[in-house]
C-alpha cells in the first residue's frame, strides 16, 4: 500500500537541516523546559526537511514523526563544551547574578555559532526496522 510506504522512514536517504536550528534546538532544551528536536513528518522519502520543534508531549506515535536530538548532528566535542549557568552560579554573591546571566548568555551565544560549524556528515536514525544511516545536508 502506498501510504504504508509513506510512512516507512527508512526511505530517507538525506535529511537537509538548517545548522542554526540544530544548535538552537540544543541550546532551547538546555535552557527551557520542554524539549526542541529537528522533526521529519511523513510521507517519507530520499530526501526530507529536518525543522526545529519544540514540544512537551512526544507525539511521534500519533504523527509518524521522527524526531532527531540535535545533539547527535552537532560534533561531540562541541556537545561537551556546552556552557552551564549552574555551574557558573555556584559560588557567585547574590549580586553578581545578573552580570553571570548575561555573561553566560553571551557564552551560549558563541557556543551556538561553534555548533553551526560542527554539523556531522552523517547520523543513524532508529526505525522499526533497526538503525538506518542517513546523510546530512546543510542549508542555510
Amino acid at each position: 500500500m502506498a501510504g504504508e510506504e509513506d510512512d516507512d522512514p527508512t526511505a530517507i536517504r538525506s535529511l537537509a537541516l538548517s545548522p542554526a536550528d540544530a544548535a538552537d534546538a540544543y541550546a532551547y532544551t538546555r535552557e527551557n523546559p520542554g524539549e526542541a528536536v529537528l522533526r521529519v513528518t511523513p510521507p517519507f522519502h530520499g530526501r526530507m526537511r529536518a525543522r526545529i520543534h519544540v514540544y512537551h508531549l512526544d507525539d511521534t506515535e500519533l504523527t509518524g514523526a521522527v524526531h532527531v536530538a540535535p545533539q547527535v548532528v552537532i560534533a561531540d566535542d562541541v556537545v561537551d563544551d556546552y556552557p552551564t549557568l549552574e555551574t557558573e552560579l555556584e559560588d557567585v554573591d547574590p549580586s553578581e547574578t545578573d552580570r553571570v546571566r548575561r555573561r553566560h548568555g553571551e557564552a551560549v551565544e558563541a557556543w551556538q555559532k561553534r555548533a553551526r560549524e560542527a554539523i556531522v556528515d552523517e547520523v543513524t536514525l532508529e526505525t522499526d526496522d533497526g538503525p538506518h544511516p542517513v546523510e546530512i545536508k546543510r542549508i542555510g
